[in-house]
């Protein structure tokens, strides 16, 4: 059964894509080896794929060079020269750019401006006062950003001194705080004193309000429950 005819366009999927491009660089490699063993010719195949990876096919006991050396005698150019050419073209463009920048960063620093016209000088404000104001639009919002954490380290210093003032307020009032848990019965823990033997409870006697943050565990205290 005969396959049918692809049609040669460019393949959208881009893993089929790069499965295909494998299979027929496989081929083509293939056939080159042949070709350089039946015909004892000289093959030189360069190849980037999609994902810019290169692959390439020498002859045995040939280098790219020597190709290319025949390649520009049999046809008579100089690829290096021109190659040559081509990157002190590009290199002159890269010089003139950096050149035209580094005359505009003096310029907007106050500098060169006597060969500017008056438009270009308008032009130059106007660049000017934009930049200005996205520096200052920047500025509001980094201070802005610092005093919402400002204060929300002083609401969270304001409730830590609330909690204090709450618990030592109750610790005023009761002379048994802390020997209980919250939601405790006082009459069933000194229900135990009206017997024979007295009863010993811990009471917790937390370290001044300096000393909250200073790593140091609460002071434990006997109390005697006569």
């Amino acid at each position: 059964m005969a396959r049918g005819k692809i049609e040669i366009k460019r393949i959208e999927n881009s893993t089929n894509r790069q499965v295909t491009y494998s299979k027929r660089r496989n081929g083509i490699f293939k056939k080159a080896s042949e070709l350089t063993v039946l015909c004892d010719a000289k093959v030189s195949i360069i190849m980037l794929s999609s994902t810019g990876k290169l692959h390439e096919y020498i002859s045995p006991s040939t280098t790219t060079k020597q190709i290319f050396d025949q390649y520009q005698n049999t046809l008579g150019v100089d690829l290096w020269s021109y190659h040559y050419e081509r990157m002190q073209e590009n290199l002159k463009k890269l010089k003139d750019v950096n050149k035209n920048l580094r005359k505009e960063i003096r310029q907007r620093m106050g500098e060169h401006l006597s060969d500017l016209s008056v438009e270009e000088l308008r032009d130059l404000e106007q660049e000017m006062e934009s930049s200005l104001k996205m520096v200052r639009d920047r500025k509001y919002q980094v201070i802005n950003n610092q005093i919402e954490t400002f204060k929300k380290k002083v609401r969270n210093v304001e409730q830590i001194h609330k909690n204090l003032l709450h618990e030592f307020d109750a610790r005023d009032r009761d002379q048994y705080y802390g020997l209980v848990d919250n939601g405790g019965d006082y009459e069933s823990v000194l229900g135990f004193s009206n017997g024979s033997s007295p009863v010993f409870a811990l009471s917790l006697q937390p370290n001044p309000p300096n000393d909250l943050h200073s790593g140091v565990g609460s002071d434990l205290t006997f109390t005697l429950l006569e």
